[in-house]
């Protein structure tokens, strides 16, 4: 472990290097979650979805362990500002700046939905803007379209003010499955 990048609710995330000195972005679930059965189905489905997820414009899992005392997710480390950090540096984008935006993330969702997935926090802290392209992480929230629900009925998960109004209804939102649960979209 480097240095720590953040923490929230869930746990925080570290700079760590692999062994073999890749940078990677290790997710350490907080101590008094650990207990939770309905937290470790949780982080279980977290991990199983970021595995899940291929496509240029996500983070690739390199390891995890969902079943350790602090169950953790490492990731490949992605450099970079997230969208609101590299507008308050830089300011509002232009035009061709949003295009470019828009096609990317509408890239990521693609590869998230393709495996049956729905993000339900992609909001612009989770976007980290890399030299090569912006980068959709945190799936920690990811509901697998064909999973037996794990919040409690009425609830809706994400940011407020960020939800889909479809979210906040309590609508089934979401992309239909084109793969299987053990692939890898």
């Amino acid at each position: 472990m480097e240095r720590e990048l953040g923490s929230g609710g869930m746990g925080t995330v570290y700079l760590a290097r692999s062994r073999g000195g890749h940078a990677v972005a290790v997710k350490v679930a907080r101590a008094e979650l650990a207990g939770d059965p309905h937290f470790r189905a949780r982080f279980r489905a977290e991990v199983e979805a970021a595995r899940r997820v291929g496509g240029f414009h996500t983070a690739q899992v390199v390891d995890a362990d969902p079943e350790a005392a602090a169950p953790w997710l490492s990731t490949a480390y992605i450099s970079g500002p997230t969208l609101p950090e590299l507008i308050a540096e830089r300011g509002p984008m232009g035009e061709a700046q949003l295009r470019l935006l828009g096609a990317a993330l509408t890239e990521a969702l693609q590869a998230v939905h393709t495996c049956g997935l729905v993000h339900r926090d992609l909001k612009p802290g989770n976007i980290v803007m890399a030299d090569d392209g912006p980068r959709v992480l945190d799936f920690g929230i990811a509901h697998a379209l064909e999973s037996t629900r794990l919040t409690s009925t009425g609830m809706a998960f994400g940011t407020p003010g960020l939800l889909a109004p479809s979210r906040l209804r309590g609508s089934r939102s979401g992309a239909r499955p084109m793969c299987s649960r053990s692939e890898r979209c």
